[in-house]
């Protein structure tokens, strides 16, 4: 898997998640002089940062292009300043604002960022209009008054393809939690953003508006399962995935829970209830 993720808490320390197959940066600290130093690992074509935003917690992620340091803020709901300053630490230009879906916490941001940079927003579905048009007012009731709603440069359906710099990402239509959710897919480097479709742990919640808990559970095992066991996923909270442990344990959406009968299925949730995230 060729993709580099920093968790971010102070946008200050990078650290690497090795799931995705991302050396250690201090692996050869230490090179056993009998023998050469390996080679320095290939660049990958996308690395990303993971930067939690608002009191909810939403997990911002910057991606961009390594040949091109042309960047994507994907659903900044909130804390413009601080996304702000992740791209210029990390010297990126930004290109395109992706978001998931319509929900405060992810798309609260968009239009200050675009009113600062121009550039394009791409996303969420357009079945998801309803759910910008209340921002301002969901805003007002989290505590976040300068949340605002926008108008998309370009709606998402399900097929597209989004560019960024010299790298394309495949648009997938998603949904259950809200009607125009879309997740965002790089084939090559194994990698996700997938918004509040699915956790390490639980599912998104379907008890909003429109939301439908057959189509969630349809869009996680229908369009998410077949992009393989071993594609790792950025939830829009909480920790990173992949998409095999989450078919082996999840107790909402796990093989044996979905595919048993009740008499079957083991208790993979234990004594507790699995949190359900915004």
């Amino acid at each position: 898997m060729a993709v580099g993720i920093h968790t971010e808490g102070t946008l200050t320390t990078p650290l690497w998640n090795t799931t995705l197959g991302g050396a250690s940066p201090n692996s050869l600290d230490h090179p056993v002089t009998e023998t050469p130093a390996a080679p320095a690992a290939k660049e990958p074509p996308i690395r990303a940062i993971l930067a939690p935003v608002t009191p909810l917690q939403q997990n911002c992620t910057i991606v961009w292009c390594t040949k091109t340091m042309k960047a994507a803020i994907i659903d900044p709901g909130g804390e413009v300043p601080k996304l702000m300053q992740a791209l210029k630490q990390y010297g990126l230009t930004l290109e395109k604002i992706w978001i998931t879906h319509g929900h405060l916490d992810h798309a609260g941001g968009t239009a200050a960022i675009k009113d600062l940079t121009g550039a394009p927003i791409e996303g969420p579905h357009p079945d998801d209009q309803f759910w910008i048009d209340q921002i301002p007012e969901s805003g007002a009731r989290y505590g976040i008054p300068d949340a605002q709603g926008f108008t998309p440069d370009r709606w998402l359906g399900d097929g597209d393809v989004v560019t960024l710099g010299e790298t394309q990402f495949e648009v997938i239509h998603c949904p259950g939690h809200t009607p125009g959710h879309v997740i965002f897919f790089h084939r090559e480097s194994r990698f996700a953003q997938v918004g509040d479709v699915l956790f390490k742990g639980s599912i998104g919640r379907t008890d909003f508006p429109r939301g439908n808990h057959q189509q969630l559970l349809d869009s996680i095992t229908l369009k998410l399962w077949p992009l393989g066991d071993d594609v790792a996923f950025v939830p829009g909270h909480g920790p990173m995935s992949t998409f095999g442990a989450e078919r082996r344990s999840n107790p909402f959406v796990a093989d044996v829970v979905l595919g048993a009968g009740a008499d079957e299925a083991p208790d993979l949730a234990g004594d507790t209830v699995p949190k359900r995230y915004m």
